[in-house]
């Protein structure tokens, strides 16, 4: 995809995200595959923990070009911080607002700054242009992933 398309699909997750949620029945939210497995609730405060740390990047990234950012434990989170009791709408509409705001953002970054970078203690370093393309198929990754707890749970109603 071109950067102009990784932008309209980045543009584009936030109303993906909640048409795809209006495709499960609210009673499977908490269903999890397995214990490894997240079930829809945390694959939603994950996003908005996710879109936290991305909107605090991408910002890094074109301020800050060459420094160094801290990785987080993801699994860990969802445990430590008890994703699934956190609210959902709010963890949804937390997501929708840092989404546009950093759309805005790069909507109006000079060419010079897409080649700006961090430094990813597990990935090495990472340009803004990478940086979009990571975060524009972030919800898509996590649509299958929720579309995958649904097919699992509806296995487990025909038997």
């Amino acid at each position: 995809m071109t950067r102009s398309e990784h932008l309209e699909n980045f543009r584009n997750g936030f109303e993906k995200l909640k048409a795809a949620l209006q495709n499960y029945p609210r009673n499977i939210f908490d269903y999890k595959p397995s214990p490894q497995n997240w079930s829809i609730h945390e694959i939603i405060i994950h996003m908005a923990d996710s879109e936290v740390n991305s909107y605090a990047r991408c910002r890094k990234i074109i301020a800050e070009s060459g420094s160094s950012i801290m990785a987080y434990d993801q699994d860990k989170w969802a445990v430590d911080l008890n994703y699934n009791n956190q609210d959902m709408d709010v963890a949804l509409d937390l997501f929708g607002y840092l989404r546009i705001a950093t759309y805005e953002l790069l909507k109006m970054t000079p060419e010079e700054k897409w080649n700006n970078y961090m430094l990813h203690p597990e990935r090495g370093k990472i340009t803004l242009n990478e940086w979009l393309t990571i975060y524009s198929e972030h919800v898509d990754v996590h649509i299958n992933q929720m579309n995958r707890n649904f097919d699992e749970w509806h296995k487990t109603k025909k038997n």
